[in-house]
């Protein structure tokens, strides 16, 4: 399995890519959230949205053989793109790997001259919670 490095350096390629053309690279942010894994009907509850998004954001998180697993769905394209950015850097990592992740990528690849305010403080929410999820787990097997 890549490093959480590695993968945030693939994601930073593939923005290179697109250069300064915002239109592009926010078309392909909402691309993206199209690799999200299918969110179970029965976690679309308010105890699974993510505070501080613009928009409906379903996180859910389930530890597995010492890994954490995300779920997450969203009611917008880009949000989705963005959640499913996250995922494919923090998931099926260990509660500490997460916790001490520096997601660079995102300085990296210019999401915030991409994104207005409201969504960068979304988008903080998302790894604020991804993040609270792996503390949860990471406290639960000290336990």
């Amino acid at each position: 399995m890549s490093t959480i490095t590695d993968i945030q350096d693939e994601i930073v390629a593939e923005f290179e890519i697109l250069g300064d053309d915002r239109e592009s690279t926010i078309f392909y942010i909402m691309e993206l959230g199209g690799n999200l894994k299918p969110y179970p009907e029965d976690f679309r509850k308010d105890e699974y949205i993510i505070k501080g998004c613009q928009s409906t954001v379903w996180l859910l998180a389930e530890e597995k053989e010492g890994k954490v697993h995300y779920l997450a769905d969203s009611n917008t394209d880009i949000t989705k793109g963005l959640i499913s950015l996250l995922i494919r850097v923090l998931n099926q990592r260990s509660p500490k790997e997460i916790l001490e992740a520096d997601l660079n990528f995102i300085p990296r690849i210019g999401m915030g001259n991409i994104l207005g305010s409201q969504r960068s403080n979304g988008l903080v929410a998302m790894m604020n919670q991804m993040k609270r999820y792996a503390l949860a787990f990471q406290t639960k097997q000290k336990a």
